[in-house]
Protein backbone atom coordinates (compact mmCIF):
# COMPACT_ATOMS: atom_id res chain seq x y z
CA UNK A 1 0.00 0.00 0.00
CA UNK A 2 2.58 2.48 0.03
CA UNK A 3 2.72 3.16 3.54
CA UNK A 4 6.10 2.10 4.32
CA UNK A 5 4.21 0.27 7.35
CA UNK A 6 7.03 -2.50 7.39
CA UNK A 7 9.90 -0.58 6.78
CA UNK A 8 8.12 1.28 10.32
CA UNK A 9 7.87 -2.47 11.62
CA UNK A 10 11.76 -3.41 10.79
CA UNK A 11 12.77 -0.26 11.92
CA UNK A 12 11.49 -0.75 15.62
CA UNK A 13 12.43 -4.29 15.34
CA UNK A 14 15.92 -3.43 15.02
CA UNK A 15 15.33 -0.56 17.94
CA UNK A 16 13.98 -2.91 20.20
CA UNK A 17 17.19 -5.31 19.49
CA UNK A 18 19.70 -3.19 19.56
CA UNK A 19 17.84 -1.66 23.18
CA UNK A 20 17.81 -5.18 24.35
CA UNK A 21 21.85 -5.98 23.71
CA UNK A 22 22.83 -2.42 25.00
CA UNK A 23 24.83 -2.36 28.01
CA UNK A 24 21.93 -1.22 30.79
CA UNK A 25 22.03 -0.38 34.65
CA UNK A 26 19.77 0.26 37.20
CA UNK A 27 20.08 0.86 40.88
CA UNK A 28 17.26 2.91 43.59
CA UNK A 29 19.19 4.38 46.90
CA UNK A 30 16.74 5.64 49.81
CA UNK A 31 18.79 8.33 51.65
CA UNK A 32 18.51 11.08 54.76
CA UNK A 33 19.75 13.29 52.21
CA UNK A 34 17.13 16.31 51.18
CA UNK A 35 16.10 15.84 47.06
CA UNK A 36 18.20 19.37 47.44
CA UNK A 37 21.33 17.73 49.04
CA UNK A 38 20.55 14.70 47.17
CA UNK A 39 20.66 16.43 43.52
CA UNK A 40 22.99 18.86 44.51
CA UNK A 41 25.91 16.22 44.93
CA UNK A 42 24.77 13.79 41.92
CA UNK A 43 24.54 16.78 39.28
CA UNK A 44 28.10 17.39 40.35
CA UNK A 45 29.80 14.91 38.35
CA UNK A 46 33.40 15.75 40.32
CA UNK A 47 31.64 13.46 42.95
CA UNK A 48 31.88 10.43 40.92
CA UNK A 49 35.45 9.27 41.99
CA UNK A 50 34.27 9.28 45.05
CA UNK A 51 31.67 6.52 45.02
CA UNK A 52 32.32 4.40 41.25
CA UNK A 53 35.23 2.46 41.63
CA UNK A 54 35.82 2.74 38.12
CA UNK A 55 36.59 6.19 37.54
CA UNK A 56 40.11 7.14 37.98
CA UNK A 57 39.68 11.03 37.92
CA UNK A 58 37.37 13.47 37.06
CA UNK A 59 37.46 17.14 35.84
CA UNK A 60 35.39 19.90 35.25
CA UNK A 61 35.59 21.73 31.75
CA UNK A 62 33.17 24.08 31.50
CA UNK A 63 30.51 25.14 34.64
CA UNK A 64 31.50 25.13 38.21
CA UNK A 65 29.50 21.92 40.51
CA UNK A 66 26.30 20.77 39.06
CA UNK A 67 24.09 22.90 36.15
CA UNK A 68 22.60 22.99 32.98
CA UNK A 69 25.32 22.56 30.43
CA UNK A 70 28.52 21.71 32.65
CA UNK A 71 31.40 19.51 31.30
CA UNK A 72 33.23 16.98 32.93
CA UNK A 73 36.03 14.80 31.63
CA UNK A 74 35.58 11.22 33.04
CA UNK A 75 38.55 9.01 33.17
CA UNK A 76 37.03 5.33 33.71
CA UNK A 77 39.46 2.09 33.86
CA UNK A 78 39.76 0.55 30.96
CA UNK A 79 38.22 -3.39 30.62
CA UNK A 80 40.70 -5.80 31.09
CA UNK A 81 44.27 -4.80 28.76
CA UNK A 82 42.23 -1.97 27.39
CA UNK A 83 43.86 1.59 28.37
CA UNK A 84 41.76 3.95 30.58
CA UNK A 85 39.40 6.14 28.45
CA UNK A 86 38.14 9.70 29.23
CA UNK A 87 34.81 10.71 28.20
CA UNK A 88 33.27 14.16 28.01
CA UNK A 89 30.34 14.40 29.83
CA UNK A 90 27.76 17.14 28.76
CA UNK A 91 25.19 18.03 30.71
CA UNK A 92 21.90 18.09 28.51
CA UNK A 93 18.86 18.42 31.05
CA UNK A 94 19.45 19.82 34.65
CA UNK A 95 15.87 20.14 36.44
CA UNK A 96 16.68 20.72 40.27
CA UNK A 97 15.71 19.13 42.31
CA UNK A 98 14.43 16.57 40.27
CA UNK A 99 16.38 15.41 36.83
CA UNK A 100 19.20 15.57 35.29
CA UNK A 101 20.33 14.03 32.01
CA UNK A 102 24.33 13.45 31.21
CA UNK A 103 25.85 12.13 28.19
CA UNK A 104 29.11 11.28 27.21
CA UNK A 105 30.50 10.75 23.60
CA UNK A 106 33.27 9.17 22.44
CA UNK A 107 34.89 7.43 19.37
CA UNK A 108 34.33 4.11 21.35
CA UNK A 109 31.36 4.58 23.52
CA UNK A 110 27.98 6.44 24.39
CA UNK A 111 26.93 6.80 27.94
CA UNK A 112 23.55 8.40 28.68
CA UNK A 113 23.09 8.66 32.48
CA UNK A 114 19.41 9.82 33.86
CA UNK A 115 19.75 10.75 37.53
CA UNK A 116 16.20 11.29 39.57
CA UNK A 117 15.77 12.35 42.85
CA UNK A 118 12.16 11.84 44.33
CA UNK A 119 11.19 13.31 48.10
CA UNK A 120 10.66 10.58 50.47
CA UNK A 121 9.27 11.71 53.90
CA UNK A 122 12.27 13.93 55.36
CA UNK A 123 14.91 12.14 52.71
CA UNK A 124 14.62 11.26 49.37
CA UNK A 125 14.99 8.78 46.07
CA UNK A 126 17.86 8.63 43.85
CA UNK A 127 17.67 6.55 40.85
CA UNK A 128 20.80 6.12 38.84
CA UNK A 129 19.77 4.80 35.27
CA UNK A 130 22.88 4.30 32.71
CA UNK A 131 22.96 2.88 29.05
CA UNK A 132 26.22 1.90 27.60
CA UNK A 133 26.65 1.04 23.82
CA UNK A 134 29.68 0.80 21.84
CA UNK A 135 29.55 3.10 18.83
CA UNK A 136 29.75 2.49 15.21
CA UNK A 137 31.03 -1.29 14.14
CA UNK A 138 32.23 -1.83 17.26
CA UNK A 139 28.21 -2.46 18.18
CA UNK A 140 28.48 -5.70 17.34
CA UNK A 141 30.01 -6.29 21.47
CA UNK A 142 27.50 -4.92 22.46
CA UNK A 143 26.37 -7.76 24.36
CA UNK A 144 29.55 -8.28 25.49
CA UNK A 145 29.78 -5.13 26.84
CA UNK A 146 26.26 -5.93 28.67
CA UNK A 147 27.42 -8.88 30.58
CA UNK A 148 30.57 -6.74 31.78
CA UNK A 149 28.51 -3.82 32.44
CA UNK A 150 26.29 -5.95 34.99
CA UNK A 151 29.82 -6.08 37.43
CA UNK A 152 30.57 -2.74 37.00
CA UNK A 153 27.67 -1.43 38.14
CA UNK A 154 27.57 -3.65 41.29
CA UNK A 155 30.46 -2.01 42.28
CA UNK A 156 29.29 1.51 41.64
CA UNK A 157 26.09 0.96 43.26
CA UNK A 158 27.31 -0.18 46.38
CA UNK A 159 30.15 3.03 46.34
CA UNK A 160 26.59 5.19 45.47
CA UNK A 161 24.63 3.76 48.19
CA UNK A 162 27.88 4.19 51.02
CA UNK A 163 28.06 7.74 49.55
CA UNK A 164 24.44 9.19 50.25
CA UNK A 165 24.33 7.09 53.86
CA UNK A 166 21.62 4.47 52.10
CA UNK A 167 18.76 3.62 54.58
CA UNK A 168 17.80 -0.04 54.66
CA UNK A 169 13.76 -0.52 54.52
Amino acid sequence: DGSGGDGLRSARTLEAIEGNLMAHYVTTVRTAKSPQEAFAYMADLRNLAEWDPGVKAVRQIEGTGGGPGNVFDVTVAGLGPSPDLTLRYVTEEYDAPRNLLVVARSTVFTSIDRITVAPDGTGSVVTYDADLRLNGVLRVGDLGLRLVFGQIGDRAAAGLRRALGAQVD
